[in-house]
């Protein structure tokens, strides 16, 4: 089992940047699928972007060229770099990371207004 920890979320406006970060309680090069999900209101979970134990990443076409995952092995971080940030982005951000099951963190809040 995993233990997930999101930090960063909060409110930004339109056109903004903000950064989302994931703790791991162990090693996370040992973990297949690391990665950020996420749920607006009324909405279902949808994937927002992983990144595999090789460092294949893999975008949401809504998020492709604003977005960047990335992991820090030697802290077992994810974070989650969002730019030119839209309403539409607004939503629970979600860790994920996949090691014989799929493991969730609590989620942080991302609010995009003006």
């Amino acid at each position: 089992q995993v233990h997930l920890v999101e930090s960063g979320g909060g409110l930004v406006q339109p056109g903004g940047s903000l950064s989302l970060s994931c703790a791991a309680n162990r090693a996370i090069s040992s973990i297949d699928i690391m990665g950020w999900y996420r749920q607006a209101p009324g909405k279902q979970r949808e994937a927002v972007a992983t990144i595999t134990s090789v460092g294949f990443q893999n975008y949401a076409e809504s998020v492709k060229g604003r977005f960047t995952i990335s992991r820090d092995i030697a802290k077992n971080t994810v974070s989650l770099q969002m730019a030119r940030l839209t309403p539409e982005d607004t939503a629970v951000y979600y860790c994920t990371a996949y090691s014989g099951g799929w493991n969730w963190g609590n989620g942080t809040q991302v609010t995009v207004s003006s």
